[in-house]
C-alpha cells in the first residue's frame, strides 16, 4: 500500500494488484449521520443520493449510460460515521470513470426538481424499511443504547426533515463537511504510476480547507425501546457497550462475537435455531465508531417463544462470563478470522475499501503479516477479561412486535 499527498493537502492511498484487469476507485467522506443533528438527520445520505441526479456537465441518465457502456459499476452508500461514492471498472477506463466521479462530487448542481423527485424515492426508502421490522430494530437498539446521540438516531432521516430540506441547505452541508481534511481517495487493482497524476489533474483543485468537527462525547445508556407493529415474530436486539475502532482489543473483540453468535457453528445459533428451534434468525454483531461500540444480540421468534429466547441468551452469555471461551473456539475463531482476511484480499472492491476506511478513520494501516499476528496474539485472558467489562453494565433492549409484553419489566440488569 503507498500512501501520497496531493499538493492541495488531499489524502491518497493506492494498493497496486498487478494480477487482475480491474480497478476500485473510492472518495471517502468522513460525515454521516454522527454529523448531524435532530433537524437535518438524514441529510448526508440525501447528499449522497443528490450526488448521481446530475452536473452541468453529465445528466442523471449520462451518468448511468457512461458507466453502463464500458462495464463498469457505480453507487455510494452512507454510515453513521462516514460516506463512499464508488465505482468499479476494467482497468482501460479508469480515466473515465475518475473524471465522471470527480465532477459528480464537484460539480452536482441539486437541481430543484431533480430535488424534490428524489425526496420522493427517499420517502418511499422511508417505507420500505418501516415495513421491514427485522432492519427498524437495528435502529431502535442504537436509540435505547445511545438515546438522543447523534448515533440513536437513523442514517435515512424523517420525511419532515428532507421535506425541509432545498438545494442551498445541502449546498451549505456540503461547504462544511465536504472538506479536503474529511475527504480521502482509495484506488486498489491494475493502475501504473500514472494515477497519482490522474487524482493529482482532477482533484487538485479542491479547495476547501475546513478542519475536523468536534464530536460530541459517547456514552452508553441502558434503556429500552419498543415499536408496536402487526408483525408474526417479536424482532429483539439486546445490546452492550462495544469498543472504538482503534481500541487494540478489537480482535478479542472480533473472537468473542464469533463465538457467540458470529455463524451457524457459534453458541447462540446452535442453541437457539439448532437445538431448540426457537428461532431462524438469530445472530451477534459488533460496531466499532471513532470513541466507542456497540455489541448487538439479535433474534427474531413467535411472541410465545419470546421469554424463552431472552433466557437462553442471558444463560449463554451468563455462562461465557464465567467460563470464558473454550480453546478450541478460541483456536476456530482465529482461524475463521485469517480465512475471512485472506479471501478478503482476492477482490480489489475489498482492497479499496480497506484502505479508503482505514486511512480515513484511523490513520493507520496495517500489512497482511502485522493483521495476522495481531490475531495470533489474542490469549484467553485477553478475551475473558474484556467480556467481564462489556457484560459488567445492564444491557439496553429493543423490540419491534405486536405487544412488549414479554419485555414490559424486563430486568436489564441480570448479567452485572
Amino acid at each position: 500500500m503507498d500512501k501520497y499527498t496531493l499538493t492541495n493537502g488531499l489524502r491518497l492511498v493506492i494498493e497496486k494488484i498487478p494480477t487482475c484487469r480491474s480497478v476500485a476507485f473510492g472518495i471517502w467522506v468522513k460525515t454521516g449521520s454522527r454529523s448531524e443533528n435532530e433537524t437535518n438527520n438524514g441529510i448526508s445520505h440525501f447528499i449522497e443520493h443528490m450526488l448521481f441526479k446530475g452536473t452541468e456537465k453529465y445528466s442523471a441518465k449520462d451518468i448511468a449510460e457512461i458507466f453502463d457502456g464500458i462495464g463498469g459499476n457505480v453507487n455510494a452508500f452512507t454510515s453513521k460515521e462516514y460516506t463512499c461514492y464508488y465505482c468499479k471498472v476494467l482497468d482501460e477506463h479508469l480515466p473515465l470513470a475518475v473524471e465522471v466521479l470527480s465532477d459528480m462530487f464537484f460539480g452536482s448542481v441539486f437541481d430543484e426538481t431533480e430535488l424534490e423527485k428524489e425526496k420522493n424515492v427517499i420517502y418511499e426508502e422511508i417505507a420500505m424499511y418501516e415495513d421491514t421490522p427485522d432492519d427498524m430494530v437495528h435502529d431502535l437498539i442504537a436509540r435505547a443504547a445511545f438515546g438522543g446521540h447523534s448515533l440513536g438516531r437513523t442514517i435515512i432521516g424523517t420525511q419532515s426533515n428532507l421535506a425541509a430540506m432545498t438545494s442551498d441547505t445541502l449546498k451549505e452541508y456540503m461547504k462544511s463537511h465536504y472538506t479536503i481534511a474529511n475527504t480521502v481517495i482509495s484506488i486498489a487493482g491494475n493502475i501504473n504510476d500514472d494515477v497519482v497524476g490522474l487524482i493529482e489533474k482532477h482533484f487538485g483543485s479542491f479547495a476547501n480547507a475546513g478542519s475536523q468537527a468536534t464530536l460530541e462525547p459517547l456514552a452508553f445508556r441502558s434503556d429500552s425501546e419498543y415499536h408496536q407493529k402487526k408483525t408474526e415474530q417479536n424482532h429483539i436486539c439486546l445490546s452492550l457497550p462495544g469498543l472504538a475502532a482503534k481500541d487494540d482489543r478489537l480482535y478479542a473483540m472480533i473472537l468473542l462475537n464469533n463465538a457467540i453468535g458470529g455463524g451457524m457453528s457459534s453458541r447462540l445459533f446452535q442453541e437457539i435455531r439448532e437445538k431448540r428451534g426457537l428461532a431462524y434468525s438469530v445472530y451477534s454483531y459488533h460496531s466499532s465508531y471513532q470513541d466507542g461500540g456497540l455489541f448487538t444480540v439479535y433474534t427474531g421468534t413467535a411472541p410465545k417463544q419470546t421469554e424463552e429466547v431472552l433466557k437462553v441468551t442471558l444463560e449463554l452469555l451468563a455462562d461465557i462470563k464465567e467460563k470464558g471461551l473454550t480453546p478450541t473456539e478460541l483456536k476456530k475463531g482465529k482461524e475463521q478470522m485469517k480465512g475471512s482476511l485472506i479471501l478478503s484480499l482476492e477482490s480489489t472492491s475489498s482492497r479499496m475499501n480497506r484502505i479508503g476506511k482505514n486511512e480515513l478513520m484511523l490513520g493507520r494501516h496495517y500489512n497482511l503479516d502485522e493483521m495476522i499476528q495481531r490475531i495470533e496474539s489474542v490469549e484467553m485472558e485477553h478475551v475473558q477479561a474484556l467480556t467481564a467489562e462489556l457484560l459488567s453494565v445492564p444491557f439496553a433492549l429493543a423490540m419491534v412486535g405486536q405487544t412488549n409484553e414479554a419485555i414490559a419489566g424486563f430486568r436489564r440488569d441480570q448479567l452485572v
